[in-house]
């Protein structure tokens, strides 16, 4: 889907083929018809004392919603109604913030849909005033190709698991950088196994689709001796399917279950998206992919896994996969990356949306700085994230009988901690700086968000904003 094509006006025209957006401070939103028959739809702000940066976020995308409900294919937008003078905000961040969510607010799944008679309800034209200076120029055409990866990253995860095999996820990663500078290599069963990954190898034995492993690199920085030359290393999950394997999930639970790669998907199109904003930093993303079936040759409840890192993995729940593999990468970034930083990104357990609800991911990290941080980032993108508590204490209840580390807690309780501490003991001895989010609680949209159904695009916009900030 191409971004809405955007023309600045100093004066917005009279076009009675256009739609003029208005807002106004009342309870209701109007549709009317000027005197010169040009339609204006008067959107209700019921106080414009109370819109803050979340709500901003909302009114955005509201604009867009609106007018698609009422059909409306061209609009006229006078950006500086939108400067609500207590926010403060900077021209090229209110512009950035307004492409990004006008185009997220644009998107819906469609691609297996056919076309209706009437065509399809999209915004194609904004005639946008109040946006003349360079700055906003600049931030708002920034802001739609961020708002374009987010929606690619959506198309993505929102594809049907017959349709996203493993070696399918990989060819959509070289596809997604394709024309930019980052160099991607794909590693396959062989491969995986000679760099004894046995996690990846275990998990993916069920199936048919052989386990792939994505290595995109985005080395960006220009200067080797500077801080910045180490890469910031992203993990994302990447199963493309998880029944639970022999633990096998309930109907109603393995219905969304294609978007078990959401995290995976983020991190191809975060890598993307830095090379097409041409970010001065390095930045690798890994993608360990992998399906996780039930069949004559699955993993067992009990099985040991011996992990690249050489320590054993106890599974005593072939449904908790997803930490299985993503242990084989923390590994690997450590071994072939020596990274400043780490951060890995999975749907990866239901405690998170639990614990938090659907309008958070939940955040693991040692490091109160990190944690700080990433809350800050999370409210400037709206991809907005909350601490979870990572104590050594929860170790005791990962320790194996047989092996290193058992895959689930003893007990039913802090499954979305238990799961963090798990991964933990694959990168904590190296001191590394490291972020586990999980994102599970904002794998799909919710009602309110003025979004379309499916996958949310969660947390691209945080990782672009820590990419650049970060130091």
């Amino acid at each position: 889907m191409k971004s809405i094509k955007t023309k600045f006006q100093a004066i917005l025209p009279k076009d009675l083929s256009t739609t003029l957006i208005e807002l106004r401070e009342q309870k209701t939103t109007d549709v009317l018809l000027k005197p010169s028959g040009q339609r204006v739809i008067q959107i209700g702000v019921e106080d414009f004392k109370k819109i803050n940066r979340r709500k901003l976020i909302l009114l955005f995308r509201r604009v867009i919603a609106l007018a698609r409900a009422n059909r409306a294919k061209k609009i006229s937008i006078n950006l500086a109604d939108f400067a609500f003078a207590h926010l403060a905000l900077a021209s090229n961040d209110l512009a950035e913030l307004a492409a990004t969510n006008f185009e997220m607010a644009n998107f819906e799944f469609i691609k297996y849909k056919s076309k209706p008679p009437e065509g399809w309800n999209f915004v194609e034209e904004i005639y946008l005033q109040g946006a003349e200076s360079r700055d906003s120029r600049s931030g708002f055409e920034r802001g739609q190709i961020i708002g374009e990866e987010v929606n690619k990253t959506r198309a993505l995860a929102n594809m049907p698991g017959g349709e996203m095999t493993p070696k399918l996820l990989a060819h959509a990663a070289r596809e997604a950088v394709r024309g930019t500078k980052v160099k991607a290599k794909i590693l396959g069963k062989s491969e995986i196994k000679k760099l004894g990954m046995g996690g990846i190898i275990g998990v993916s034995q069920g199936s048919n689709e052989d386990p792939q492993f994505v290595v995109l690199e985005y080395w960006g920085s220009p200067s080797a001796g500077s801080g910045r030359s180490k890469p910031i290393v992203l993990i994302g999950k990447g199963v493309t399917f998880d029944t639970g394997g022999l633990n096998l999930k309930p109907s109603a639970y393995i219905y969304e279950m294609h978007m078990d790669m959401s995290g995976g998907a983020a991190v191809i199109h975060a890598v993307a998206l830095a090379a097409h904003l041409g970010l001065k930093i390095n930045v690798v993303g890994l993608v360990p992919a992998a399906e996780n079936m039930p069949s004559g040759s699955s993993y067992h409840p009990g099985d040991l896994l011996k992990s690249m890192s050489g320590k054993t993995i106890e599974v005593l729940d072939t449904d908790a996969e997803g930490r299985i593999i993503l242990a084989d990468a923390l590994t690997y970034a450590q071994k072939f990356y020596s990274p400043r930083l780490v951060i890995d990104v999975a749907t990866l357990t239901g405690s998170a949306a639990g614990a938090l609800g659907e309008r958070a991911s939940a955040i693991f990290t040692p490091d109160e700085n990190l944690e700080k941080l990433f809350r800050e980032l999370g409210e400037e993108s709206g991809d907005y994230v909350w601490p979870l508590p990572l104590w050594e204490e929860y170790e005791e209840e990962i320790k194996g009988t047989f092996g290193d580390w058992a895959n689930v807690g003893k007990t039913r309780y802090g499954g979305a901690i238990t799961a963090a501490v798990f991964l933990w003991q694959f990168i904590k001895e190296s001191k590394i700086p490291w972020v586990h989010i999980d994102m599970a609680p904002r794998m799909t949209s919710i009602e309110g968000e003025f979004l379309s159904k499916g996958a949310a695009g969660a947390p691209v916009r945080l990782l672009i904003k820590l990419l650049e900030k970060y130091v």
